[in-house]
């Protein structure tokens, strides 16, 4: 086979794997606390998840269109390329490829903590732990798409059943006591009052539900994307929004909101309040699973990003090369090689921190490029169409935008690091790309 043609294996049940192990990490499981904090009110908490959910739901609904119109690997970066030219592919793709590689760095990095948890003699080799993870995956992924495909629906499946087993078990297991929801409130404690809180809790959110693009990257190996891209977003985004309110309302069903909002893993403390002492490794082990699938998904997708934008001349050519298996083994091993450079000197935190803004970035970019497409080029077959255009795709825009504006006022300084990189890449464009 041609060095730079990926393999057509992939179908439906991938696409929503894929999406949910995509996007399904630990946040669910980490960042109730921090909203709680946030907001103060179990109303807003579900309104805050509810609301991120529909914009990932109706976001997919635009990003359908593309995805059949234009069933190329590399996703935003080919929308964006086609519609606003090389310059504007490039930044997209390097913001897309950027803030995923400080995710899968931040996964690693999380799962060597619990593997210290679990194992206390490991504590002082988490680096190592870490990078072993990473370069276990990439010799995983070496063999090629199709086990790595499988291994991505079976540790999907492990994930949501274990997450519904936590609800079930929640809702069963409650003590008399904490019969009814938690209806108290606290006062938030994000520095500028509710609203600063509101916008702190959704940016929370929009980082645990980014991934409900995931199966767009995969359109190239579909072997029918026109088929299953729709079935794969739309069922993958509602499973995920079922899954996340689900979750919450166990978590505040069990747990007062002010021990709720005091909570750095308020799944594991509502695991020990129903179960005593130690049962709070049900939950680590849980965790691990997640951490698990979402770095697969992480170590598929991503690479394709530099794959497709290689192909393009717009990064090194080295990194379009695809072995027999049909992985992209280049672009795998210089990701991952990525992940570890963050990882060895501690810098993935901070890019963690400005990851959701390079995320939103590619969503509003992925709006303007639906509509700058049916506007320039308004014949090119559309197997699927955005619902409610251009309404929504325009309301999905704006607030995008909107959204990329109240971060950089509410956190400027880890803000700066995503403007610089934007002021500095055309530069690196001219002089190291072109």
């Amino acid at each position: 086979m041609a060095q730079n043609q990926l393999k057509k294996l992939l179908g439906v049940g991938f696409g929503v794997a894929v999406t949910i192990g995509g996007t399904i990490g630990t946040g669910i499981l980490r960042k109730p606390g921090p909203i709680a904090q946030d907001v103060g009110n179990p109303s807003l908490i579900i309104a805050v998840w509810l609301v991120v959910g529909l914009y990932a739901l109706i976001g997919s609904l635009s990003v359908m269109e593309l995805g059949t119109m234009l069933p190329k690997a590399g996703a935003w970066y080919v929308y964006a390329r086609r519609a606003f030219g090389n310059y504007a592919g490039f930044i997209i793709g390097i913001s897309s490829w950027l803030g995923s590689v400080s995710a899968m760095a931040f996964g690693a990095a999380v799962m060597s903590e619990y593997i210290g948890l679990l194992s206390p003699s490991l504590v002082d080799h988490q680096k190592l732990i870490a990078v072993s993870i990473l370069v276990a995956f990439v010799a995983f992924h070496s063999v090629g798409v199709r086990l790595a495909s499988r291994a991505q629906e079976v540790m999907s499946v492990l994930k949501a059943v274990g997450l519904l087993a936590f609800v079930i078990v929640c809702f069963a297991v409650t003590p008399d006591t904490n019969t009814t929801l938690s209806t108290d409130t606290v006062r938030p404690l994000a520095e500028g009052g509710i609203w600063l809180g509101i916008l702190a809790a959704l940016q929370s959110v929009f980082y645990t539900y980014d991934g409900w693009h995931t199966a767009a990257y995969f359109t190239e190996e579909d072997v029918d994307p026109s088929r299953n891209l729709p079935r794969s977003m739309i069922s993958g985004v509602l499973l995920i929004i079922g899954i996340y309110i689900l979750v919450n309302l166990a978590l505040l069903y069990v747990l007062p909101i002010s021990t709720l909002a005091g909570s750095k893993l308020p799944a594991a403390d509502a695991v020990q309040l129903l179960f005593g002492p130690g049962s709070a490794q049900v939950v680590t082990f849980l965790l691990m699973i997640s951490i698990m699938g979402i770095i697969n998904a992480q170590i598929m997708f991503n690479p394709r990003v530099i794959f497709a934008m290689g192909r393009d001349g717009l990064f090194f050519q080295f990194v379009t090369k695809v072995n027999d298996g049909g992985t992209p083994i280049n672009a795998t091993i210089l990701t991952a090689l990525a992940s570890i450079l963050l990882i060895l000197t501690n810098t993935y935190s901070k890019l963690s921190d400005i990851a959701t803004f390079f995320f939103v970035l590619c969503y509003a970019a992925s709006f303007a490029a639906l509509i700058r497409l049916r506007q320039t080029e308004p014949e090119l077959p559309r197997p699927v169409r955005a619902w409610g255009y251009p309404f929504t795709t325009w309301s999905l825009l704006i607030a995008s935008l909107a959204f990329l504006i109240g971060v950089v006022i509410g956190d400027f300084s880890s803000s700066l690091y995503a403007i610089g990189f934007i002021a500095v890449s055309y530069p690196i464009y001219k002089l190291v790309i072109r």
